[in-house]
C-alpha cells in the first residue's frame, strides 16, 4: 500500500520549537537578570509586563511559521498520529 506523507512533521520534530522555546527562556532570563535592580536607582529597565510582551510576539511568530509551513508543504516522515 502507498503511504502518502501528512502535511508537515509534528512540531516536537522541527527546530522551530527548539528556537522558540530558547527564546522564550532567554527572553525570562534576560527580564530577571535586568529587573533585578540593574540600575543605580534600582530601576526596572525590563519588567514583567515587557517579557511577557516579547514572549506574545515570539508566540506569534512561532504559529505563524508553523502556518507557513502546513500550507501545502508534505512530508514523508512517520507520524504515528496518523496510524488508523
Amino acid at each position: 500500500m502507498h503511504r502518502h506523507g501528512d502535511e508537515t512533521k509534528p512540531s516536537c520534530k522541527t527546530t522551530e520549537l527548539a528556537v522558540y522555546l530558547l527564546a522564550v527562556i532567554g527572553v525570562l532570563i534576560a527580564s530577571n537578570a535586568v529587573g533585578e535592580g540593574a540600575a543605580d536607582n534600582g530601576g526596572d529597565y525590563f519588567a514583567a509586563d515587557k517579557a511577557w510582551w516579547y514572549i506574545t510576539l515570539l508566540t506569534i511568530g512561532y504559529l505563524v511559521s508553523r502556518g507557513l509551513a502546513k500550507s501545502g508543504s508534505r512530508s514523508a516522515d512517520h507520524d504515528p498520529r496518523s496510524d488508523r
